[in-house]
């Protein structure tokens, strides 16, 4: 089923070149379709604002086989924004009050570039929080991402994620740990999941606070883990909402930072993403950039579009199956009452009868 295209927000014109179905309004009133009310809260940086938006846009559209639904992105005010991004956001997100009051079935938060460990002095610190007790008692189920995952082990468990000191940067191998849950039945048992982290919350963190870990790489750690009842909170230390060519933006980014005197080291590669021929371009692309750069010329253009033609997309499958599986839960537990988080019934401490 498809998402509805509530307002002109360009990631639905970008969708729908795409080919993903994208509903107008109009049509979706007209049809006597349950439908499902998701929201966005894009915690990202002004560059990655829309391309976050695309990408868990798309991953909640690709996965979705069960309802007609919207997706109501917003953002924090404590967030510091450029003009233009701020008038991005007046013109197509919706304010938290808004959302609040409105209610929803489901909430993602996307996680934000961060680099230290302790996140309760960042200024959205008590937004977020705020936020984090309104969907724990209101909203069925919510998605966290990343840094979402490290602050609401922090406030809601007390649980405060540790510097690796490294990046832990590529795409990682990851097999289910936990077949038993419903998130994680219908998926590959081993799949790849991109990471791009510096901090992060071990296996034993989780289970200390009755939380259950269900994908795990004995590489990059824990991928997806549960809260006790098995839906309230559903968190993401990698980026299953990655594109192809996330992880090549990113060290496109890096490079230019090391070539603009940002970084004091040039970039290694992320882990697993590059072919030894695509490497073997970067490699020479990387001697002709310092040549220009010791001269005092600036950087020539990474061959982007040479490198992406070569990449492999692993993990985008098993990505839409857990999603769509997520899904499929919100709608179980809510289908009798829209705004109601837990249907007559259900036990909210245990939604999914996950403990009979």
């Amino acid at each position: 089923m498809p998402i509805v295209g509530h307002n002109d927000l360009p990631t639905f014109e970008r969708l729908r070149a795409e080919g993903q179905n994208i509903l107008p309004s109009d049509r979706a009133i007209a049809q006597d379709i349950r439908e499902l009310h998701i929201g966005l809260l894009n915690m990202m940086p002004d560059a990655a604002l829309a391309a976050t938006e695309r990408q868990f846009f798309r991953l909640v559209g690709q996965s979705n086989q069960i309802a007609q639904f919207y997706v109501h992105p917003f953002t924090l005010d404590a967030l510091p924004r450029s003009p233009e991004a701020r008038a991005h956001i007046e013109r197509w997100y919706e304010p938290y009050a808004q959302v609040r009051d409105q209610g929803l079935d489901a909430l993602i938060i996307t996680g934000a570039n961060v680099a230290g460990p302790d996140l309760s002095g960042e200024p959205f610190w008590r937004p977020l929080m705020d936020v984090v007790d309104w969907a724990c008692e209101s909203v069925t189920s919510t998605l966290c991402s990343c840094l979402a995952t490290h602050a609401v082990m922090q406030f809601r468990y007390r649980q405060v994620r540790r510097p690796l000191g490294f990046k832990r940067w590529g795409v990682f191998a990851h097999r289910v740990v936990d077949r038993g849950h419903p998130l994680v039945t219908s998926v590959n048992t081993l799949f790849d999941v991109p990471h791009s982290r510096f901090n992060d919350i071990g296996r034993e963190q989780f289970e200390s606070v009755g939380c259950r870990v269900l994908v795990e790489s004995a590489a990059a750690g824990v991928h997806l883990a549960v809260s006790g009842d098995g839906l309230r909170l559903v968190m993401f230390q990698g980026h299953p909402e990655y594109d192809t060519v996330s992880l090549l933006k990113e060290y496109k980014r890096e490079v230019y930072r090391y070539a603009a005197g940002a970084r004091p080291d040039y970039p290694p590669f992320p882990e697993h993403v590059f072919s030894p021929k695509a490497a073997a371009v970067l490699t020479e692309y990387r001697h002709l950039l310092e040549h220009e750069r010791d001269r005092g010329r600036p950087p020539p253009a990474l061959p982007e579009a040479r490198i992406a033609a070569g990449l492999d997309n692993t993990w985008r499958d098993t990505a839409e199956g857990v999603i769509g599986n997520w899904m499929g839960l919100i709608y179980r537990v809510t289908h009798n009452d829209r705004r109601i988080p837990f249907m007559a019934g259900v036990d909210p401490e245990d939604p999914l009868g996950l403990r009979r």
